[in-house]
């Protein structure tokens, strides 16, 4: 049985709402955390990686991310680490926050006794390696706030020192040929990739090239092999275009790459349009990475070999934040940044009805929606679309409707990687959002 339940909106400016008219898009998202004071303060908690809030002409999507804080360093000293009963009461908190995270939506809302307790344990150098080495084996690899998760953590917990870092590395033996066996499975290697992209933005500058070490490089570009597990290779892509943040970092790892024949993005960015979701999401960011970052001698630049005769309505370059990636044709966009990042689209509507319909690659925290031009896109802070009174969004993984900042729960499943139409009727002021196999 199909159950429809709609949304009323008091929508008083013009809608400059995105509309497409059977134009499809296709959105892949990372995981999105944004870095707010806290999550006690945070506007909305949890927001996904992989994230980001997509706005189409004013079609909006988007992710958001809990919030962060603490930018005090680790003490030089540290407490011996205890028993595996020490390590495995540290793996019932993560799993228990990870539980709860999607609960934090209000302002109001202080954080987890869980998370709290974390950071405590986080104050020395051997409770923060404790902690990553928890997040590292707890997380699993299906929950889509997991990546979220691990972002927030280690951005709540004091900065650790290059000396720290570089311990946990010892212990995680990373090297070309795997990590230590106790890590060796996809979750593991995963949740390392997902680590050090943390690490490498958490400490951007002189010290980011301290801890891009000859074994930490080779790992990752190790992990570019397509007979990997596409978790695996996309989070050690994501690290290594976060440690490309510093140009040495950048011409260290540019040069690994012209030593490997052949070039493992150019081998990966051939999944772009793969049908399998997991595979396009690799190919996606190769091919990103290949036009905007490790550019190749003798490679045309993607968008000269795309042909948008027949695309009406696509993502708007100019109206976008900063650190959103869209793809050649304009019909895709990700976020891979620890920050809120939205887009609008090219094509205004003012009157009728209309729907735009999107394929989800990913099923985490993204808020997908309508927007006019007054909306603002104030990534840093966690603002997008949801967030005023001249937007409206959905999320369908924590199942809430957001309208000035103000979440409405919803009662239906977490979406999946599937397609999903927002439909929009200007004049009834009404907001409907409908899966492949449902209306809501």
């Amino acid at each position: 049985m199909k159950v429809r339940r709609v949304f009323l909106f008091d929508i008083e400016d013009e809608l400059n709402a995105t509309a497409i008219k059977k134009q499809q898009t296709k959105y892949s998202m990372g995981a999105c955390i944004c870095k707010e004071k806290h999550v006690a303060t945070s506007r909305r908690s949890v927001r996904e990686t992989e994230g980001s809030n997509l706005s189409q002409g004013q079609q909006s999507v988007g992710q958001r991310p809990v919030s962060s804080s603490s930018r005090r360093s680790l003490p030089s000293h540290s407490h011996s680490r205890s028993s595996s009963r020490a390590g495995a009461n540290v793996d019932k908190l993560v799993l228990e926050t990870l539980k709860l995270i999607r609960t934090l939506v209000d302002n109001e809302q202080g954080p987890p006794q869980a998370m709290l307790t974390l950071h405590r344990v986080a104050e020395s150098e051997d409770g923060w390696l404790q902690v990553v080495e928890s997040l590292v084996v707890s997380i699993p690899l299906d929950d889509p706030l997991g990546p979220a998760v691990i972002t927030l953590l280690l951005d709540e917990c004091p900065l650790p020192t290059k000396d720290a870092i570089l311990l946990l590395y010892k212990r995680l033996k990373l090297s070309p040929i795997s990590p230590a066996k106790a890590y060796n499975s996809v979750s593991c290697q995963r949740n390392i990739g997902v680590v050090l992209g943390c690490l490498a933005e958490k400490l951007a500058g002189p010290n980011a090239i301290d801890i891009l070490t000859d074994d930490v490089v080779k790992y990752l570009i190790s992990n570019l092999s397509d007979k990997l597990d596409p978790a695996v290779i996309l989070h050690s892509l994501v690290a290594l275009e976060k440690f490309a943040q510093t140009s040495e970092n950048k011409a260290t790892i540019n040069k690994c790459l012209r030593e490997c024949n052949p070039c493992p993005l150019e081998v990966l960015e051939k999944w772009w349009r793969h049908d399998k979701y997991s595979l396009r999401e690799v190919g996606f960011c190769a091919q990103w990475c290949l036009d905007n970052l490790f550019v190749t001698e003798n490679r045309e630049f993607s968008y000269t070999k795309e042909d948008l005769t027949n695309i009406n309505v696509m993502l708007n370059s100019k109206d976008v934040s900063e650190y959103l990636k869209i793809s050649p044709d304009g019909l895709e966009a990700r976020c891979d940044a620890s920050s809120f990042e939205s887009v609008r689209c090219t094509f205004q509507v003012d009157s009728g009805i209309w729907y735009y319909e999107v394929t989800l690659l990913t099923d985490g925290v993204m808020q997908i929606g309508w927007a006019t031009k007054s909306s603002s896109f104030l990534n840093h802070e966690g603002y997008g679309i949801g967030d005023d009174e001249y937007s409206m969004s959905y999320d369908g993984c924590r199942q809430l409707i957001w309208f000035k900042s103000e979440s409405h729960p919803i009662e239906m499943p977490c979406w999946k990687a599937e397609g999903v139409i927002v439909d929009l009727e200007l004049e009834w002021q009404e907001l409907r959002k409908s899966t492949s196999n449902s209306n809501y």
